[in-house]
């Protein structure tokens, strides 16, 4: 059975994505820089791929790691709908 993608690994993804940096993803995660590179290096040894190429203290996105992007965005906005579509039941709805 192939793994499923672990969600914070990929809100870790993103966030590193758009920011273009491991420290100033870590402080948006409120994480150590550590748990951000554990969590991309992980990531990168799931897929057997390298999402990111590691330019000094930025990173850029590789062809597979702008692909997954797309896929990540629709994952997590999809999270995002079902936990607010459940938590209606919380409000008796």
């Amino acid at each position: 059975m192939t793994p499923i993608l672990d969600s914070r690994k990929l809100l870790a993804f993103t966030t590193l994505a758009r920011v273009g940096s491991f420290t100033m993803a870590a402080r948006e995660l409120n994480l150590t820089q550590s748990a951000v590179s554990h969590a991309i290096k992980s990531l990168e040894e799931d897929l057997e791929l390298r999402l990111f190429d590691r330019l000094g203290r930025s990173v850029k996105l590789t062809p597979a790691g702008t692909q997954l992007l797309d896929h990540a965005h629709r994952i997590l906005d999809e999270m995002k709908v079902a936990r607010a579509d459940l938590a209606a039941f919380a409000f008796g709805k």
